[in-house]
């Protein structure tokens, strides 16, 4: 089970691992050995709260396909195990981030004297311009 909060948990068995060849400098070693792991999880068919999971598929982010599926590799390290667990580790904090709600945004209005700032401002700016273009064009 991999904990995300304390009240909040995934199973094991709707996170899905492949290991992979690592990509990058690592002489003969790397292409022999499939160290690298790529994490994958189906947001539609989790047991994540219906909240979280609209949060999840509205997140522009590039780790989520346009089916709904969280695909992260990672090949930091050396190892499987390292990498599986920071694969984890950043699934686990990509949900974490959908489970805050948004602050809802409060629409204000400018105040009566910045309008009439930014409107006095203007018409100086204007009159500046107008005084500088040459005496044939007034």
């Amino acid at each position: 089970m991999l904990v995300i909060t304390p009240t909040l948990g995934i199973p094991d068995n709707e996170i899905s691992f492949s290991a992979i060849r690592a990509q990058g400098a690592g002489g003969q070693n790397v292409n022999k050995v499939s160290s690298a792991i790529h994490l994958r999880f189906d947001i539609n068919a989790s047991s994540l709260p219906d909240a979280v999971k609209a949060r999840l598929l509205v997140k522009s982010d590039f780790r989520i396909t346009g089916d709904g599926v969280i695909v992260i590799k990672a090949q930091n390290f050396r190892t499987q195990d390292k990498n599986r667990d920071e694969a984890l580790a950043r699934l686990a904090e990509l949900i974490r981030s959908a489970t805050r709600k948004p602050k809802p945004r409060i629409a204000t209005k400018p105040s009566k004297s910045s309008v009439r700032k930014r409107v006095d401002n203007k018409k100086k700016q204007g009159m500046t311009k107008r005084l500088r273009s040459s005496v044939k064009d007034q």
